[in-house]
């Protein structure tokens, strides 16, 4: 099939937005000649992915799973839990690998922090990241474990990282309705990981959650095409990403849903402009969907999006 509906994406979801992105890199990463492209459609709305040949879809996994190994390696944080760097370490690892002219290492570390960003001598991270080391959630190194499918301490006798990378995880993340069986770690991207004690018949403080690792797994590939960016505000620099905006005090994200069909690149380009007055005419916009990151205790979470209701839609074909 040239075309293939991701039912597992959907759209008002941030975990699934990222991996849909995460989905398209690894594809292009493994896959050049293939040319994806992605666009919306149905009621409710989904991903259409779009190949310039026919694949199957065992083939279109096996080439996922392979661009998101070659991909996931350069995820190494030299045993760093966190993103609390130094404005010298930060430069200094950034300058190296400059220096190297390592474009997927640039990519990833611009992604997450930039020397220019700096609070009390601790560089800011990326409005993506949730998990400061609270409840011993440790971003940085998920960031480097997910994708490479290692599994956490308490799962190493249970599963294995041939396991967690198989086809399987992926199919479940991309063309499944989201079961959320896996006892993996995420990133609190998944709005139902927001879960809080009101209305719950037992205490949720002992509720280690469920995820789906593929999305996570997939989105985690995502990061680098949100390229961080320090701005000033207020009389001190904060740090953005590609999709995010502070207003009235809160960290709002965003992203396009699109009936035309799109490459990766055109996607990148419209996020940056998501939150401008521009309705992207070539781009067939549906509409653009808003996520708040949230305080829960002492935890960080993303809503589920709102579409703005602002664009002149077009009907979904």
């Amino acid at each position: 099939m040239k075309e293939h509906l991701l039912q597992g994406l959907e759209p008002d979801n941030l975990l699934a937005f990222l991996a849909l992105l995460g989905c398209l890199r690894a594809l292009e990463h493994a896959e050049p000649g293939w040319r994806p492209r992605v666009y919306w459609t149905g009621m409710p709305l989904r991903p259409r992915l779009v190949l310039s040949k026919e694949v199957e879809r065992a083939e279109l996994l096996e080439a996922v799973a392979r661009g998101a190994a070659a991909l996931a390696e350069v995820h190494s944080f030299s045993n760093r839990m966190n993103v609390d760097y130094t404005k010298a370490e930060a430069r200094r690892i950034l300058r190296n690998a400059c220096d190297e002219s390592d474009r997927l290492a640039v990519d990833l570390l611009s992604s997450l922090m930039s020397d220019a960003a700096v609070k009390a001598d601790k560089v800011r991270v990326t409005p993506f990241c949730a998990m400061f080391g609270q409840g011993h959630q440790n971003f940085l190194e998920r960031l480097e474990r997910v994708p490479k499918g290692l599994p956490p301490k308490e799962l190493q006798k249970e599963t294995t990282a041939e396991v967690l990378n198989g086809q399987q995880k992926l199919e479940a993340a991309l063309f499944r309705s989201w079961e959320r069986t896996d006892r993996t770690q995420s990133f609190r991207w998944d709005p139902v990981e927001d879960r809080r004690y009101a209305l719950r018949f037992e205490d949720p403080s002992n509720d280690k959650g469920l995820t789906v690792h593929g999305a996570n797994r997939l989105a985690c590939l995502a990061l680098p095409l949100l390229s961080a960016v320090p701005m000033r505000e207020r009389g001190e620099v904060r740090l953005y990403a590609l999709g995010t905006k502070w207003e009235n005090g809160a960290l709002r994200v965003r992203w396009p849903v699109w009936s035309r069909s799109a490459s990766l690149r055109s996607i990148v380009m419209v996020l940056a402009c998501c939150g401008v007055e521009n309705e992207f005419p070539g781009f067939g916009l549906f509409d653009i969907y808003t996520s708040e990151r949230i305080s829960v205790g002492k935890f960080f979470n993303f809503t589920r999006a709102s579409p703005s209701g602002t664009v002149k839609t077009t009907s979904p074909r």
